[in-house]
C-alpha cells in the first residue's frame, strides 16, 4: 500500500476526486470517548464550518460501535467504525494501517488526533504510509480558507517560541494536538448523524506484534494532573526542596493536584511529566494557584484557559499578575504556611 500511496494521493498528480472533509481519530477511556477526542471534535467543528466541510470521527477497535452516538452528539456528522477482533489490542502497525487505508479510500483533507501515548504511536505510521506531513503536539489550529490550508501551531526551539506549520502540497494534512488545549462542548442528544460500519481489508490489519497481556499502569496521584479542577503549581519562588511538602499539603487540602515549572523539574523536585507549560502539560483547571511562578510566556501557554488564577510572588511586577484573578505579593515561604493555616481553620474551625 505504501508503495502506491504517493501515486494515489498526490495533489500534483491531478486526481479527479478531491480531498474533502475533516476527520478526528477517536480514542476511548473505558466505555466513553476520551476527553481529547471530544475536545478535538469541538475544534474540528469550527474548522469544518470555516471550510464548509463535513466532520467525521474514525472509531477503530473491537466492540467500540457503542461510542458512535456520543461522537455524533459532540459534533460529528459521520462516524466511520472499523470493528474487528484483530483490533482488540492496540498495535501501531494495525491501527496505522487501518487509518491510512481508510484515508486512501475516502480522502479526507485533514486528520486530527490526540497527542497521547496512543496517538503518538500510530498516527506517524499512518502519515508515513500516506506520504504526507504530520505536525506533532500542536497547541492551536486554524484554517486559511482561501487555500484550505491547516495552520498548525506548536512549540519550537525548546519551547521558547511558537511556530505555525503548513502542509500546502500534500493531503491529508495531519496533526496531533495536546489534551486540554481546546474545550469540549456540551453534547446535543438530539443531534443526528450517519454511522458507517467498514470491514477492514486484510492488508490494513497486517502487523508483526502480538500482545500477550495488557497491564494497567496506575501512576497514582501524578496522573491526576490531567483534568484536575484545582492545580497548585510550584515555581522558582519555592526556594527549598523541603517546601515542596507544603505545596503538596495545600493541594491535598483543596482536593487538587500538584504541578511545577521547568526550574522545579530541572532541580528534580518533581518528575518531568508534571511540568506545566509550552514544553510540558496543558491544563485548564477551575482554580490555578501559582506559588513563586513568574509568568513566563512558556508557562502561561499551558495555563491560559484556567478559570481562576491565584498568584503568589514577591515581585510586584511579575508578569503572572497581569494574568491573575487574585494576586498576593510576598515571599512564598511566609505566605504558604499561613495560607495552609487559614484553609485548615476554615475547614475545621480550629487553629492548627
Amino acid at each position: 500500500m505504501s508503495d502506491n500511496a504517493g501515486k494515489e494521493q498526490g495533489l500534483q498528480a491531478g486526481t479527479p476526486v478531491p480531498w474533502r472533509g475533516i476527520w478526528v481519530a477517536a480514542e476511548r477511556t473505558g466505555e466513553r470517548a476520551a476527553d481529547v477526542t471530544l475536545e478535538l471534535l469541538a475544534k474540528a467543528r469550527v474548522l469544518g464550518d470555516k471550510l464548509g466541510a463535513p466532520l467525521a470521527a474514525v472509531l477503530i477497535g473491537y466492540h467500540v460501535d457503542g461510542l458512535a452516538g456520543e461522537l455524533i452528539g459532540h459534533g460529528a456528522d459521520q462516524v466511520l467504525v472499523v470493528d474487528h477482533p484483530e483490533l482488540a489490542s492496540f498495535t501501531e502497525e494495525a491501527y496505522g494501517g487501518v487509518l491510512a487505508g481508510l484515508a486512501l479510500k475516502y480522502r479526507p483533507e485533514i486528520i486530527l488526533a490526540g497527542a497521547t501515548l496512543m496517538g503518538r504511536a500510530y498516527i506517524p505510521r499512518a502519515a508515513t504510509i500516506l506520504e504526507t506531513g504530520l505536525t506533532a503536539d500542536c497547541m492551536d489550529l486554524d484554517i486559511d480558507p482561501k487555500d484550505r490550508v491547516l495552520l498548525q501551531t506548536r512549540p519550537a526551539w525548546g519551547g521558547n517560541l511558537f511556530a505555525t506549520i503548513v502542509c500546502p502540497l500534500r493531503r491529508p494534512q495531519m496533526a496531533t494536538v495536546r489534551p486540554h488545549v481546546f474545550k469540549k462542548v456540551l453534547p446535543d442528544p438530539a443531534r443526528q448523524g450517519e454511522i458507517v460500519s467498514i470491514s477492514p481489508e486484510a492488508e490494513w490489519l497486517e502487523h508483526r506484534l502480538r500482545v500477550v497481556e495488557s497491564v494497567k499502569d496506575d501512576a497514582g496521584d501524578e496522573c491526576r494532573l490531567y483534568g484536575a479542577k484545582v492545580i497548585v503549581v510550584a515555581g522558582r519562588g519555592v526556594e527549598h526542596e523541603k517546601d515542596m511538602a507544603l505545596v503538596k499539603e495545600l493541594a491535598g487540602l483543596l482536593g487538587g493536584a500538584v504541578g511545577g515549572t521547568r526550574p522545579i523539574v530541572d532541580q528534580g523536585w518533581l518528575p518531568e511529566r508534571l511540568q506545566i507549560g509550552q514544553s510540558g502539560v496543558t491544563v485548564s483547571p477551575r482554580l490555578y494557584i501559582g506559588l513563586g511562578v513568574s509568568g513566563a510566556v512558556q508557562h502561561v501557554a499551558g495555563i491560559k484557559d484556567s478559570e481562576i488564577i491565584v498568584a503568589v510572588n514577591k515581585d510586584p511586577d511579575a508578569p503572572i499578575f497581569d494574568l491573575s484573578t487574585y494576586g498576593l505579593v510576598g515571599n512564598v515561604g511566609l505566605i504558604l504556611p499561613e495560607l495552609i493555616r487559614q484553609i485548615r481553620l476554615e475547614k475545621t474551625g480550629r487553629v492548627v
